[in-house]
């Protein structure tokens, strides 16, 4: 785009500090590279499979929720399309339908009128966080590495995160409370830790049922708040034995839990929701942040809503049916990704990879640093794309890892994409031509 000259330029410095970290250029970064490689096969976007995208559908859920209105809500023909195509309610027209899919699915058990129906999990996230921020002492616990989106939204709101490192089954507990009391020892105000217990962004890890009880002790005895997110909770390897949620185990109001439909919904409605219970000022924290969400998107598009609830309609109130197939894709995917990674590395000393039971990501270790400058490499002369792990970690940390997104792909592009991506690690690590690393990789 050619600026015109005869602009005024707008000076830089009083806009907002966000604006200036290298985090918040991170996903323009990483689709600016895609979008350069269009023909590249990406392991890089944590997206939903499109195999089973159906408009028809859309249709559909618009004629279940409609008829929800009639038969159970009584609105006539009048109240039904004032429902669908005019301003809603704050907080949402389809918080009873997300209280009976938790009770459903999680065994969350929830007033709706705890529940805030946003535009998608990120407006969640920052209602939240903007709403626990009072002033500078204010900080915010996360693990190490996190979601960039966590990372976006707390900048934006001014709070700081502070890191804890994470282990092979996420938050590493015993850190968590030194670093929380260190925190406080420095004058800062811990509002809350972010944790995602199911196949953690970016690291694809879970905590183990004991720790979810532990960490729920520590949030009891330190009075802290836990912000529970959880987008792929759904897509364990065996469906009928996940474990249980954060916010169905809390008995003293400990968790605000954050939803999305995204991966498991319609994720063009883009709608996502919070659950917070918590009592605040003779109320529920859920009605703060929607006096917040009232200056912001003033509702979520009800039409967008009424997508999400006529789907929660059609299955029952179960997103685990009704992801029955898509989980089947993800669980495939996982295994043909971690099969293909030990098929082609079984060699090659120093290359790694973790190993999660279920959601969308794999995180391979290398034995030199994974920047960039390296992706921009494996785009162009290998035409493959990946998530380099540093994004996630925050400025200026190297890393010798990047994130495989199984999600999207076809078990065809799968393969390809494996012998693209061992041709770009064998070339780094042993100087190959692009012949001779392909060659190598899968032999």
């Amino acid at each position: 785009m050619q600026i015109p000259k005869n602009l005024a330029e707008l000076s830089s410095e009083p806009l907002h500090a966000s604006l200036a970290a290298a985090s918040m250029e991170s996903m323009n970064l990483l689709n600016n590279i895609a979008g350069n490689y269009p023909e590249a096969i990406s392991f890089a976007a944590g997206r939903p499979y499109e195999g089973f995208f159906d408009t028809d559908q859309i249709h559909e859920y618009l004629r279940a929720f409609a008829g929800y209105l009639r038969s159970e809500r009584h609105m006539t023909e009048q109240q039904v399309s004032r429902t669908l195509l005019q301003y809603g309610d704050t907080k949402g027209v389809i918080t009873e339908l997300i209280a009976r899919n938790l009770a459903v699915d999680e065994d969350i058990h929830v007033d709706p009128r705890s529940v805030v129906v946003t535009v998608g999990f990120q407006e969640a996230l920052f209602l939240v966080l903007r709403t626990l921020r009072a002033d500078d002492r204010d900080a915010l616990l996360a693990p190490s590495p996190t979601y960039v989106g966590l990372t976006g939204a707390a900048l934006l709101t001014d709070l700081p995160v502070l890191p804890v490192p994470s282990g092979e089954h996420g938050l590493d507990l015993g850190e968590l409370v030194r670093r929380l009391h260190a925190a406080r020892d420095a004058g800062h105000r811990v509002r809350a830790c972010y944790v995602t217990p199911d196949f953690a962004n970016p690291v694809g890890v879970s905590m183990t049922v004991d720790d979810r009880h532990r960490l729920l002790e520590i949030a009891a005895a330190e009075g802290l708040l836990l912000l529970e997110d959880n987008p792929y909770g759904l897509f364990h390897r065996t469906p009928d034995r996940r474990p249980p949620t954060l916010k169905s185990l809390d008995t003293e109001g400990r968790v605000v839990y954050l939803g999305s439909f995204a991966k498991s919904g319609v994720a063009g409605a883009r709608v996502g929701f919070a659950v917070a219970d918590q009592p605040v000022r003779g109320g529920l924290l859920a009605d703060e942040l929607s006096k917040i969400k009232s200056m912001l998107t003033v509702n979520t598009s009800p039409i967008a809503q009424a997508v999400i609830g006529g789907k929660l309609i059609a299955n029952d109130f179960s997103l685990v049916a009704a992801n029955a197939r898509e989980t089947a894709v993800y669980q495939d995917n996982l295994t043909q990704v971690l099969q293909g990674l030990a098929k082609r590395f079984r060699n090659d000393a120093g290359v790694t990879w973790n190993q999660p039971d279920g959601g969308f990501f794999v995180v391979v270790t290398v034995p030199f640093t994974v920047d960039d400058a390296f992706l921009e490499h494996a785009a162009r002369e290998h035409g493959v794309l990946f998530t380099p792990m540093h994004h996630f970690f925050g400025a200026g940390t190297e890393s010798r890892q990047l994130r495989l997104s199984i999600s999207t792909l076809t078990p065809e592009r799968i393969e390809e994409g494996l012998d693209r991506l061992a041709a770009a690690v064998t070339s780094r690590l042993y100087g190959a031509t692009t012949a001779d690393a392909t060659a190598g990789a899968v032999s």
